[in-house]
């Protein structure tokens, strides 16, 4: 069975907040097995004021972060938990990243997620990021859910 979530689910979903908040939609979710997801890229974005001034590009490492992000919903859905005072996601592992495309403002990233294994609270996705039907980014994503109290 699959899920959505608007802004306001995703808000109770993530501790990440503005500017750092990278996904605005999840369109489908399976748990323990997929999500795919939306970010809308808009010249508002604080971060092309300085990458790059001339010819605005969203960082990769933004990519990968929002891809994270995505991930992390799939993961915190599958578990049926989220985030609070007590329990944080790292980012453990990033492999064989790959850009092929630049994501210029006015762009619209789908984010998509699989997980691969999921073990003691380490999850493996491969993921990906497109814009429309071409391939802006990919890569094996790790992280880890742990409780900081």
């Amino acid at each position: 069975m699959t899920s959505t979530m608007d802004i306001h689910d995703i808000l109770k979903r993530l501790p990440h907040r503005y500017p750092f908040l990278l996904v605005d939609r999840v369109l489908e979710l399976e748990k323990n097995v997929r999500v795919r997801a939306i970010k809308n890229v808009t010249i508002n974005e604080p971060f092309f004021t300085g990458h790059f001034p001339h010819r605005p590009v969203m960082p990769g490492v933004l990519i990968l972060e929002a891809m994270a992000q995505a991930a992390a919903l799939l993961s915190f859905a599958s578990v049926d938990q989220y985030p609070g005072e007590d329990t944080v996601v790292y980012f453990a592992g990033i492999d064989g990243a790959r850009f092929k495309r630049p994501v210029e403002p006015g762009d619209q990233l789908i984010l998509e997620a699989t997980i691969e294994r999921a073990k003691a609270g380490i999850y493996k996705y491969s993921a990906r990021a497109l814009v429309g039907e071409e391939l802006a980014a990919e890569a094996s994503l790790m992280c880890a859910v742990r409780n900081i109290t």
